[in-house]
């Protein structure tokens, strides 16, 4: 229909007054490219978002709010002008940082689309934590799962392994990025490459409660998982065991839960169980959360006599060593009155916590954390495997606690994403970027210490017998925030389309004087 209207009235240029500019700008320019239209003589209201929906209890304001924004829209879109479509090579190969599941998942479906491939991983072997992991919920073997991902990995001729290695430096933009790699001896590798996906995984955390690190028969969840993998005395034997959930998590400091321990835990006690089925197994939790299917789990250690007792904040389980036995004391809820175990073990289901070094490489390659410290996706909906840097894309836990089949699912979605670029001959950039009016900028440099994505430098040239101080500008790295322009203080740095006269034009017309 726009394209139909297009061409009976020979606009020259459209106007949209509806929802968001993040959910359907692209296609609307498209639309207008379809009919011979340069997509940049478009502009948008959002009369939805920043209207309707904030100010849906005043519906007789917000319609004159609407009227507003749609003159703006209008007195801004009579100024606006075609714009150059610029583009760039795209270099075919990608780097995968992180050998857990989820990075060697990505690499390998990159590269059996075709795409060299180069995982890189800090530690000297592939796995990570998958390693220490004994089954899934529904009791299938993940050790054979994760071997088997590491020889084909491995043996794979379009993937490169970079063990024991990180990034040192890192540079350029979306189809064109460059990396520094360096290795334990101090070998420095500098590789081109046109997509980034970061897999760096989680950690646990490392309680100082519960005599963890005090007595050798307090674990960690995975810890209990590789006593079970050694098949030893120790858990053949148990008489008593006892799980504490929540150890660091659901906390002020973090309180996010880390959404695999519930059922870890029941499904290590139903394992014991299968062990010794006389054994008493005693799980103290703030909330069971199971998610999806396995709330048939729970149900099922329920019925296998595995014993709940709930606690909250302010009446933590205790745990002592009382003549030379583990003494675990929690309030009951429903009596009210202490209750006391006596386990042969303890496991503690601790926190997954983001790696320390996460901030190194939110700086390196300009991506996100959120206030815990994972990384931080564009948008949860739209772009859940993006970053708003483009090119980027992230996976597993080093994106937030997730089960292993999750982390699996969005490693394949995450190299889905790079292959879109990797795919293309060029890319197409933005072309509302910055540019530099020559004879007004006198080389300040404010815009370039402003400038988040280090898209402008000053130069020097001769110019009449004399040097002149300019800027230059990167069109490849600049994102049109729009920092340099409200910086500078000489009107030597505009964004295409957003320029000086096209945003006064909308205040004016806001404020009724236009």
């Amino acid at each position: 229909m726009m394209r139909e209207l297009i061409d009976k009235h020979n606009l020259n240029r459209v106007v949209v007054a509806s929802c968001t500019p993040r959910t359907h700008e692209p296609l609307f320019k498209e639309t207008l490219r379809e009919a011979g239209l340069n997509k940049y003589l478009f502009e948008m209201a959002n009369i939805r978002d920043q209207c309707s929906w904030v100010h849906m209890h005043e519906p007789e304001r917000a319609t004159e709010k609407a009227k507003d924004l749609v003159r703006m829209a209008v007195a801004k879109a009579r100024l606006i002008q075609p714009l150059t479509y610029l583009s760039l090579p795209v270099n075919k190969n990608a780097i995968v940082i992180g050998g857990g599941v989820a990075g060697m998942v990505s690499a390998l479906d990159l590269a059996e689309q075709g795409f060299k491939t180069h995982l890189i991983e800090r530690k000297d072997y592939l796995g990570g934590h998958a390693l220490k992991l004994y089954s899934t919920y529904r009791g299938d073997k993940i050790k054979p799962y994760v071997e088997d991902l590491i020889k084909r990995v491995s043996e794979h001729q379009l993937i490169d392994l970079h063990l024991g290695t990180t990034v040192k430096d890192a540079g350029g933009f979306v189809g064109n990025f460059t990396s520094t790699l360096i290795d334990k001896e101090g070998k420095e590798t500098k590789l081109d490459h046109g997509a980034i996906i970061i897999a760096t995984g989680g950690e646990s955390y490392k309680p100082k409660e519960y005599l963890y690190g005090e007595d050798p028969n307090v674990f960690l969840s995975l810890e209990l998982d590789q006593e079970i993998m050694k098949d030893s005395d120790k858990v053949k034997n148990l008489k008593t065991a006892v799980f504490i959930q929540c150890v660091g998590s659901r906390i002020p400091e973090r309180p996010y839960c880390s959404k695999v321990c519930c059922t870890h835990s029941i499904h290590s006690a139903l394992t014991l169980k299968e062990l010794n089925p006389d054994m008493d197994a005693y799980i103290l939790y703030r909330d069971i959360r199971t998610f999806g299917e396995r709330e048939e789990l729970y149900l099922e250690a329920r019925s296998k006599g595995v014993l709940f007792i709930r606690f909250d904040l302010d009446n933590l389980p205790q745990v002592e060593k009382v003549d030379g036995r583990l003494k675990v004391t929690v309030t009951d809820p429903v009596l009210g009155i202490p209750y006391e175990i006596h386990p042969d073990i303890i496991t503690l289901a601790t926190a997954i916590v983001p790696r320390e070094d996460n901030d190194v490489l939110s700086k390196l390659y300009k991506v996100s954390m959120n206030q815990e410290g994972f990384f931080l996706e564009a948008h949860l909906k739209l772009r859940p495997v993006d970053f708003a840097t483009e090119g980027i894309y992230l996976a597993g836990l080093a994106h937030y606690p997730k089960p292993t089949e999750q982390c699996i699912a969005q490693a394949k979605a995450a190299a889905a994403r790079a292959a879109t670029v990797l795919s293309r001959p060029e890319i197409a950039l933005e072309s509302t970027i910055s540019y530099i009016v020559d004879e007004n900028c006198d080389g300040c440099a404010y815009c370039v210490e402003t400038c988040p994505f280090g898209g402008l430098w000053l130069i020097e040239y001769m110019k009449d017998g004399t040097v002149k101080k300019t800027i230059e500008n990167n069109p490849s790295l600049c994102k049109g925030c729009g920092s340099c322009q409200a910086t500078c203080p000489k009107r030597g740095v505009f964004i295409y389309g957003f320029t000086l006269d096209q945003l006064t034009a909308q205040v004016e017309a806001a404020l009724g004087i236009a």
